[in-house]
């Protein structure tokens, strides 16, 4: 197939570029335009990789750059976004251009292109604190953050361009992902980067809530085996391991690992405001399940070892002493 990926230069964009190479398809990948030439995280993929993939920068925002890239494409896998929470809370305009307009933008151009597939990330975030659990795919949303109404926005748009022209579209949503590449506005990267740098005291938001975490190799084969079902179109799909952590047990679980003299400290500057704090997300993966052939095929200890060893090896590009909203 012939496959573009939007937002293919950020976390689990290079990982799905790379995963969608090795099993035999052209991939384009979409990267944000800078004047330095960089591709982000695709500049680390190994050159047997890289030296396969047609890189094209551009602007989700922009929709003749968005149309452009997508001709000739079988399939768009749309994961351009801002994800940041913080950060959305003093940004949202560029939010709504980037997660909603830029989703338009991909919509817009398969529509016109004929594109055969179409699958829009979506974000556990858009159901906010758990009204029950597991969370399936029925649970009501809640934008408890300009970044999760974004979403949730982006998402109903696809649904629309769904139900009005039967375009073949499936919104993918992961719950959180982890792994090698992960932004150090994450707290799995915060918690690790701060330890590896020989911190003794781990700067952290709130310890209470709890997160359904994926490793980013099981998110990524989500992706491709939604990819292959036709029973996936016009569905929501949860990617979801239906287990759960607190974020104080999982820092707990690193300190033992890495140094165990660290103690947690709470910083006032990253917890989220009361009412926007989604304190539990467990996510259902019944769905994807019965629809595909995925199933998660890392415990969290094994994704962990692995996000540990990339980060020993990569900590000189994180700026370990600045909170990264």
């Amino acid at each position: 197939m012939k496959i573009i990926v939007t937002g293919a230069d950020g976390f689990i964009g290079s990982h799905l570029t790379e995963e969608l190479v090795k099993q035999g398809h052209k991939v384009k990948a979409f990267a944000y335009y800078n004047s330095f030439n960089s591709w982000g995280w695709l500049d680390v993929i190994p050159q047997e990789i890289i030296k396969e993939v047609e890189v094209f920068t551009g602007d989700v925002r922009d929709p003749n750059g968005v149309r452009e890239a997508m001709k000739g494409m079988d399939e768009v896998f749309h994961l351009a976004a801002l994800i940041a929470i913080p950060f959305s809370y003093h940004s949202p305009d560029t939010y709504v251009d980037t997660n909603i307009k830029g989703t338009l933008n991909v919509l817009q151009a398969a529509r016109d292109l004929g594109t055969s597939r179409v699958l829009i990330t979506s974000t556990s975030e858009v159901y906010g604190t758990a009204q029950y659990v597991p969370i399936d795919e029925k649970h009501p949303y809640q934008g408890q953050s300009p970044y999760s109404a974004t979403k949730i926005g982006a998402d109903r748009l696809a649904e629309s361009f769904f139900c009005s022209f039967n375009m073949p579209i499936t919104i993918v949503r992961p719950f959180n992902t982890y792994g090698p590449r992960q932004s150090a506005r994450a707290v799995i990267p915060t918690i690790i980067t701060q330890l590896l740098a020989g911190k003794e005291e781990i700067k952290l938001g709130s310890l209470a809530p709890t997160r359904d975490f994926n490793y980013v190799k099981d998110t990524v084969n989500g992706f491709i085996e939604i990819a292959k079902s036709d029973e996936a179109i016009g569905e929501e799909i949860n990617i979801a391991t239906q287990q759960e952590i607190s974020i104080g047990q999982l820092a707990e679980e690193l300190i033992l690992q890495i140094n165990p003299k660290a103690i947690i400290v709470c910083e006032e500057q990253r917890l989220r405001p009361e009412k926007s704090e989604v304190n539990r997300l467990l996510g259902s993966n019944e769905k994807i399940m019965r629809l595909t052939n995925w199933k998660p095929n890392y415990t969290i200890e094994q994704g962990l070892a692995e996000t540990v060893e990339f980060f020993k090896n990569n900590l000189n590009q994180y700026k370990i002493d600045i909170y990264n909203i």
